[in-house]
């Protein structure tokens, strides 16, 4: 008989943030199309206050999984649009719903808070899950239209060039 353990999602706390840290940089060890510099966005991130919303997911004590959103501009304006990501969970349950439970949880949030939308960089079969669409009327630099997505959460589908926060350009 399988044992199913409680796991909890919840906000992050100044207590997380070594644990975020070493999750982050764990779960994107030998992972393609990653920089091995996700740790080091979420920290940019937290230090610039540009975390809108930072999630954990917590069993037996641990911090399991890790999702975080933030502000897009939309043709360099606040339109209430959000970028999803980095998402990461320990390596040793990756695959294993963690990060989809995180991923629904934190698009609940935002739409609850007035989000209008929210853009990810990603597997489109993937994200497709959580009803991201690829549409060209959003667009990220020379990225390839199939893997920057969008999913409209209030009001209508954005136009324009997204532009992430400069945190994402961290490298260390």
């Amino acid at each position: 008989m399988r044992q199913i353990r409680l796991m909890i999602i919840r906000p992050e706390t100044p207590e997380d943030t070594a644990a975020i840290r070493t999750l982050t940089d764990a779960a994107f060890v030998g992972v393609e199309h990653s920089s091995q510099t996700e740790g080091a966005i979420v920290d940019a991130l937290r230090a610039a206050d540009a975390l809108t919303l930072s999630l954990v997911a917590e069993q037996d004590g641990s911090i399991i999984g890790h999702v975080s959103f933030s502000p897009v501009l939309i043709n360099g304006e606040d339109t209430g649009w959000f970028g999803l990501g980095p998402v990461s969970v320990s390596p040793s349950l990756q695959r294993g719903g963690v990060g989809s439970m995180l991923i629904k949880e934190g698009l609940d949030r935002l739409a609850t808070h007035g989000a209008q939308g929210c853009v990810v960089l990603g597997d489109p079969d993937y994200y497709g899950r959580f009803g991201f669409r690829s549409d060209h009327a959003l667009r990220y630099g020379d990225v390839p239209p199939d893997y920057f997505q969008s999913l409209v959460l209030g009001g209508e589908l954005a136009t324009g060039e997204v532009t992430y926060h400069a945190g994402f350009e961290a490298t260390t």
